[in-house]
Formats: structure tokens, sequence, C-alpha cells
């Protein structure tokens, strides 16, 4: 791919922060950030544009309350055509990690990933999209 060299201007306390975020982030320089920040912008947007992407939902919740496996195995039954995997992981007794595999049209996954979200039980959960098209 083709690098076009542009010029930016950033207040003092912006380039702080951007230089900080490389560093968190562990990039090797300012426009691989740069880069970063666009291409997750785009896929943003296209959450909100409807158009079609892949992601995942990440949901962290109790085992022992078998009610939440069961809610998200209803939930997914009506999501099947957008979900293309699921993988659970054990972290401890007391927490597991669920990792579902999504894609299709963006209002649809985000709104499969509310749902599963918002499961009474659930103690954390994201949803992460890129561009898919």
């Amino acid at each position: 791919m083709t690098v076009s060299r542009i010029g930016v201007s950033l207040e003092q306390d912006l380039l702080e922060m951007l230089d900080e975020y490389v560093k968190i982030n562990h990039f090797s320089n300012r426009s691989q950030a740069i880069r970063h920040l666009i291409n997750k912008n785009i896929a943003e947007e296209k959450w909100q544009c409807n158009n079609y992407v892949a992601g995942s939902v990440t949901l962290l919740y109790d085992p022992h309350r078998r009610e939440i496996q069961n809610r998200i195995a209803e939930i997914a039954e009506n999501y099947h055509q957008e979900i293309l995997s699921a993988q659970r992981f054990i972290l401890d007794k007391s927490k597991h990690m669920e990792i579902i595999a999504i894609k299709g049209v963006a209002s649809r996954l985000t709104e499969l990933s509310d749902k599963l979200i918002s499961i009474k039980g659930i103690q954390n959960g994201k949803l992460t999209m890129t561009r898919a098209d």
C-alpha cells in the first residue's frame, strides 16, 4: 500500500495525549497510532451507518448462575445467522468469559450485544466491531 505524508498541527496537550496513547498501546510511532484511530473511527461510523461489519461480544459472568447461560442460549437462537462461533473460557471458579464471534448488519449486531450485555448477572460486557466489506 502506498503511504502519503501529511502535516498535522496539534495543541501541546493533545500532542502529549497522543504520545501517551502511543506508549500505552505499544505503537511504534505516532503515524501508526493515528492510522489506528482513523480506522477505529471509520468502523464506528459504519455501526451507525448500518453497514456490514464483523466483531465479537465479550461477556464476563458467574458460571454458577445457570439462568445466565440459559438466557445467552435463548438470545443466540434468535440471532443464529449473525453468530459465527462462541467460546467459553474458565477464568476462575466464579468467573467465566464468553466470546461470541459475529457478523452482519451493524444495527442487528448492536441489538444482539445490547440484549446479551443487559442479561441480569452479566458482570461486564463489550461489543467490538470492525469493517467487514
